[in-house]
Order: C-alpha cells, then sequence, then structure tokens
C-alpha cells in the first residue's frame, strides 16, 4: 500500500528542499551515524531518509547499497504519518506492509523502525531507520538511541544550513562594504586633485591611504574568515603591489615581514604606517631621480611576545623644517598611529637616511 501525501505536503516539502542536502555526496557525519544505529540496534541495514515528492533518498544508509528507491514501496512514508516513533515488529502483519514487495520473500525486510526527521516547527521530512531480514522489537534503550540519534541528524542539517545562510549573509556584506569603500575612495580623490594646498593634498592622501589599508584588511578578513584577527606578514603582502605601483625605478622596496597575528584594528594602523613612511620617503628622500632604498622589516622581539616595526630608507633624510619632536603632517600622523598601538615613536638619522621604528604588543593571546 503507497502511503498518502503528509497532511502539510507542501510545507513539509518547502523544509526539506531549505536544508539543500538532497542529492549531494555521502558525509561522514552522517554515515557514522547510520552505521551507529544499526550496531546498537543489532540490525543489518540502517538509513537516513529523506522523502521527497516523488521518492526517498538516502543521505547515508548501512546495508542496503542503493542511494533511492520510489515512494511506491517505501516504508518510511508511512512512519512521517504517524507520531514521532514507529516500530513495526513484522511488516507482513501489517496491512500498509503486506503487500509491498519489499517486504515479501527470504530476503524481505521483515522488521522496521524508524524515528522521525522532524524541523522546529515539527514538520517531517524523513526518518532515521532500521530493518531487518526477521521479526523482532527492540528494546526500551534501542528506542531511545535511536531518537537520540534522529536528533543529531536534524542538528547536522541544521548547522549546514545555517553555514550557508552565513555565507550568503557574509557575501552580501562584503560586496556591500567593497561598494562604500571604493565610492568613498573616489570622493576623497576628487576632493585631493580640487585641494589647493599641498598640506590639504598630503592630508586626504593620507585619508585615502587609510581606506586602502582597510579594504586590503576586509579582503584578507573575507578570505581567512578567521574572525578579528590577521597574519600581519599576509596582510602586508597584499599591500606590497600597491606599494610597488607608486615606486619609482630608481627606489628598491624590500619587505622582510614575520608571520604574526594581530588584531584588524592593529593591522590597519600599521599598513597606513607603511603607507605613509613609504610616500613620504619617495617623496622626499631621492631628490634628482637618486637611486635608493626603503626597507621595511616586522619581527618578534626574542623572549617576548611585543613586536618591532621598522621602515628605513637610505635617502638624504627628513625634509628641511621637520624634525623628530615637532615633525611635518606626515610624522603627525606616524605619531597618531603610535598612540593607536600603544606604543612610543623613534626615529634615527644620524646613520644618513631616516628610520622609523616602534614596538607594539598584539591583542591577541601570546601574540600568535
Amino acid at each position: 500500500m503507497e502511503a498518502r501525501p503528509h497532511p502539510q505536503q507542501t510545507e513539509r516539502l518547502a523544509a526539506l528542499h531549505a536544508y539543500e542536502v538532497l542529492d549531494t555526496e555521502p558525509e561522514k557525519d552522517f554515515d557514522d551515524i547510520a552505521r551507529l544505529a544499526a550496531a546498537i540496534c543489532e540490525v543489518p541495514i540502517a538509513v537516513v531518509n529523506l522523502i521527497d515528492e516523488g521518492r526517498q533518498w538516502f543521505k547515508a544508509e548501512t546495508g542496503l547499497g542503493v542511494r533511492e528507491t520510489p515512494l511506491d514501496t517505501s516504508l518510511c512514508s508511512h512512519a512521517i504519518l504517524e507520531e514521532d516513533f514507529t516500530e513495526i515488529p513484522d511488516t507482513l502483519n501489517d496491512a500498509r506492509m503486506a503487500d509491498n514487495p519489499l517486504c515479501g520473500g527470504d530476503a524481505g525486510l521483515r522488521f522496521y523502525a524508524g524515528a522521525q526527521l522532524r524541523t522546529d516547527q515539527g514538520l517531517p521530512i524523513g526518518t532515521l531507520c532500521v530493518l531487518d531480514h526477521a521479526p523482532r522489537s527492540l528494546t526500551p534503550l534501542q528506542r531511545d538511541t535511536l531518537r537520540v540519534l534522529a536528533r543529531q541528524v536534524m542538528a547536522q542539517l541544521e548547522m549546514r544550513k545555517a553555514l550557508r545562510s552565513a555565507r550568503l549573509l557574509r557575501r552580501e556584506v562584503d560586496h556591500r562594504v567593497k561598494n562604500s569603500l571604493q565610492s568613498l575612495a573616489s570622493f576623497v580623490q576628487i576632493q585631493a586633485r580640487q585641494a589647493r594646498g599641498d598640506e590639504t593634498a598630503q592630508a586626504l592622501d593620507s585619508v585615502i591611504s587609510r581606506i586602502d589599508a582597510v579594504a586590503r584588511l576586509h579582503e584578507q578578513l573575507y578570505i581567512e574568515d578567521d574572525g578579528p584577527f590577521v597574519d600581519l606578514a599576509t596582510y602586508v603582502g597584499n599591500l606590497e603591489s600597491n606599494f610597488r605601483i607608486g615606486a619609482p625605478a630608481n627606489v628598491a622596496l624590500t619587505f622582510d615581514v614575520e608571520p604574526v597575528r594581530v588584531s584588524s584594528r592593529q593591522a590597519v594602523a600599521i599598513g597606513t604606517l607603511l603607507n605613509e613612511f613609504i610616500a613620504n620617503s619617495i617623496k622626499h628622500a631621492f631628490p634628482d631621480g637618486r637611486d635608493g632604498q626603503v626597507r621595511v622589516t616586522i619581527a618578534r622581539v626574542r623572549g617576548g611576545n611585543a613586536v618591532t616595526v621598522s621602515c628605513a630608507d637610505d635617502g638624504i633624510g627628513l625634509p628641511s623644517g621637520e624634525n623628530s619632536v615637532s615633525g611635518g603632517l606626515g610624522m603627525q600622523i606616524a605619531r597618531v598611529i603610535c598612540a593607536e598601538l600603544q606604543s612610543e615613536l623613534q626615529i634615527d638619522t644620524s646613520s644618513g637616511g631616516t628610520r622609523l621604528s616602534l614596538v607594539f604588543t598584539p591583542e591577541v593571546p601570546g601574540g600568535a
């Protein structure tokens, strides 16, 4: 006898399809549940069974050897019409199963027990069932275990559904953040081109560098999906291509950055600092096309969690009128960044060129 459709068939099918699990590849988490159900109930067959509109499809099975069968021979399509648990000691003594070709013959399915797979709204989308070729019955412990394992199946499905929703939301947020940052950068660039004073233009350039640092950080956080912390070596590597695009042929850029995990806030501050130093060195340190080098070094302080950031060039030194005490706008920005990192700015011009350094502590336990 073929089972009648569920009274809430439309809602039930919509709930099933929302899990996007039909026709997916086998997964160990579900396979393990099926094997455990068979072992505990001491039967040869166990199935994680989902009832679709015209078929029953098996997310996991042991002892059966197929992934789906038609509904007209489905035992589970009857089980989803009952209460949360169905047990049939002998299928040939049950009017619903007596004429089922799967139940007759020497190899017929004579025993069935299934715990419904129910959504939070109480809609049955399938069963976790066990079967045997001989009549029998389960113990109370086996019935309870089958119910618990059915809830574990649903927990797995709900978790996968939630993760898919989170990924979709992250993609939407990523798209909107990128568009917003691009629009903001374009607006500031227009203002910078229209600026009448050098200091105003320089300030707007610094804003653009901060926007770029945030954009690069957002991209890395989205790709790594590892919370609000990033690897500084990877982050600086992402910024490096922009630095090189802005560097003339006579200025070589060298980066030596150890892998260090820092908070996103610290990463943006360091990215902005590097941009300020490199941009100022290119602009002021190598006049008349003289050759030179700008070197960035980021390393962990031996024996501790602190990290040293060093930016150095071998140019002509600080611009005229700028010193380590007051400094121009570039140095003022560097000091603001040091305040964000809770560190002190050190400037050295004693051996030619300019060297800026600071020491900060990553906002990650152990800096790792």
